[in-house]
């Protein structure tokens, strides 16, 4: 049994408290650190908290308001994750982003893998052609302005 402090009930008054007039049980803080459980995480428990499917659309929304990089994730289900920085330049106008998101997509997927296209001007649609389903994230972004909204489908 861990070791217990008393505290006199008057240290207690002095803290402005309303206690019965007996003493106090306090336990002894521990003497080991708890775990980091966040490190402690296996890489597949993390993995298995990403969405995938053999769809996506990246809805665009607003200009960029500064040059800026916005870096997405894309990973296949049970493959190791590719970054992708999209470069977008102040002023550009969604559909312009829009564009610029689907060429570098374009660019650094394997295209017998990946369909990479865009709809309704503003929305870049990244279908799997082969393989298992994919999960779509942005992990971070320097530019104002720009939203990205991400549907499966």
């Amino acid at each position: 049994m861990p070791h217990l402090r008393r505290f006199p009930v008057t240290a207690i008054a002095c803290l402005g408290l309303s206690i019965a007039a007996a003493p106090v049980l306090a336990r002894e803080p521990a003497t080991q650190p708890a775990p980091d459980t966040a490190a402690a995480a296996p890489a597949a428990a993390q993995a298995a908290a990403l969405s995938y499917s053999n769809k996506w659309r990246l809805q665009v929304s607003e200009g960029a308001n500064n040059d800026g990089v916005m870096r997405f994730r894309v990973t296949p289900k049970d493959g190791a994750p590719l970054d992708i920085p999209v470069t977008l330049k102040d002023g550009r106008g969604e559909d312009g982003c829009a564009r610029d998101i689907r060429d570098t997509f374009r660019k650094s997927l394997d295209k017998s893998l990946y369909k990479v296209e865009l709809d309704d001007g503003e929305d870049v649609l990244v279908k799997v052609r082969k393989g298992p389903g994919i999960s779509i994230e942005l992990v971070e972004s320097t530019v104002k302005g720009t939203r990205i909204n991400f549907d499966r489908e």
